[in-house]
């Protein structure tokens, strides 16, 4: 059930995911977060087995810490992702096998922002929108239909909301609460998180009726 979502803009990323932690059929609790700091214009997002999640999370953002206090400065964003993946499919060759997929976001001052997406086996390309868990099979179609290259960050966020209220309609065990964060060339905001009080309104109203003109 859990969801991860991203969309690239014109000069900003938007990374969202929900925090509902369960095992198996049963609700744990709603304060997850699933979506991590690496450095100031960079965030990732992680889904998978919630153990691994939590140690593999760990692992890349001591490491990001200890490349900073080593080097003066931080690794870029293509440099973060690289990290990611090559240590996520080398520990696939050794008895500990991480089952993780990720999102990673950022802005870069010479590329420009940037949105990765990372599989449980280290495979990776930048995308322009996508995500990871059950609740991608729902938002691609979205995407699709909704996504534009010069979006603004009110109708990325707009998009994102788009998904997350398909998602309280078709899942039987509704995700309660999304994180909203952007990325961009100021650095990370936290945006109005989504639910079900926020999007009440727009979930009660519905998809648009059609009326026949008889006229």
């Amino acid at each position: 059930m859990e969801t991860i979502l991203g969309v690239k803009g014109n000069d900003f990323v938007i990374l969202a995911s929900d925090t509902m932690n369960a095992k198996s059929v049963m609700w744990l609790d709603d304060e997850k977060a699933k979506t991590h700091r690496i450095t100031d214009n960079c965030m990732m997002s992680t889904i998978g087995d919630c153990g691994d999640c939590l140690q593999f999370s760990d692992f890349i953002l001591r490491n990001m810490d200890l490349y900073k206090v080593t080097n003066g400065y931080d690794l870029t964003v293509r440099g973060a992702v690289h990290f990611i993946r090559s240590n996520l499919s080398a520990y696939l060759r050794s008895n500990m096998k991480y089952q993780v997929a990720l999102l990673v976001g950022g802005f870069d001052l010479n590329t420009g922002p940037e949105l990765h997406y990372i599989d449980q086996y280290g495979n990776s390309i930048p995308i322009r929108y996508g995500g990871h868990g059950a609740g991608i099979n729902f938002c691609t179609p979205i995407f699709e239909e909704f996504y534009r290259t010069h979006m603004n960050t009110q109708a990325a966020y707009d998009v994102i909301k788009k998904c997350v209220i398909e998602l309280y309609k078709r899942f039987v065990i509704n995700l309660r609460n999304f994180d909203v964060f952007l990325i961009g060339k100021e650095g990370i905001t936290k945006m109005a998180p989504m639910n079900q009080e926020s999007l009440r309104a727009d979930i009660l109203a519905g998809p648009k009726r059609r009326t026949l003109n008889t006229k």
